[in-house]
């Protein structure tokens, strides 16, 4: 018999699991809705999330975020890395299950990350142009290289190319333009509907594509 307590029917590895996903949550509204910004003297947001503020947010002891992470920076990176994780796996299902041509692969991507934002503005935020610091910073060049490398698999896949720095360079542009307009996008300096904004993200991909 397990020695591992029970309490309100969940075993100890299951309530330890559950304040984790608390703390992403609780990390996740504070760093997602730029609650955590704190202006540095060259003008830009840096992240000051601290651990009591988000042990108050969950409503957790703060013995429960020491259970979980060694620091600070280890629950802004397991923040970091659950957002881009929900918004990959969903885009990578949406590609699978859209008609095999050009536009419906690659609009199923767009539209689906452009949905997912739009539904939680928080992974937006986050992922593309929330508050910084060096841990989040390296985060997020290296999802960029991540997200590249998952648009080039799927680009040699769909068109069958050889793999190539030819294919590398379309698909680090693609994400980076992608990611810059959902940041124009999410703060307002882009003013256009989220259909419209799906269609003409579409068009750059395949146009983009097109130069092989």
């Amino acid at each position: 018999m397990s020695s591992e307590r029970v309490y309100a029917g969940m075993e100890g590895d299951q309530r330890r699991a559950e304040r984790r996903a608390q703390l992403i949550e609780a990390g996740l509204d504070l760093l997602g809705d730029g609650s955590s910004g704190a202006a540095s003297g060259h003008g830009r947001s840096e992240v000051s999330l601290s651990v009591r503020g988000v042990c108050k947010h969950a409503g957790l002891a703060t013995r429960y975020f020491y259970e979980n992470f060694d620091d600070r920076d280890a629950l802004v990176v397991a923040v970091y890395d659950h957002a881009v994780e929900r918004i990959a796996e969903g885009t990578l299902r949406a590609v699978a299950q859209a008609p095999r041509s050009e536009r419906e692969v690659v609009r199923a991507g767009v539209a689906h990350i452009v949905r997912a934002v739009t539904e939680d503005p928080r992974l937006g935020r986050l992922v593309f142009s929330g508050p910084v610091n060096s841990v989040l910073a390296q985060r997020r060049l290296e999802s960029a290289r991540m997200f590249a490398g998952l648009t080039t698999a799927q680009a040699a896949d769909f068109y069958e190319l050889p793999a190539g720095p030819h294919v590398d360079v379309v698909a680090h542009f693609v994400v980076g333009g992608l990611a810059q307009v959902l940041t124009a996008w999410l703060d307002g300096t882009v003013d256009t509907e989220e259909s419209d904004l799906v269609e003409r993200c579409t068009e750059l991909m395949i146009a983009a594509a097109g130069v092989r």
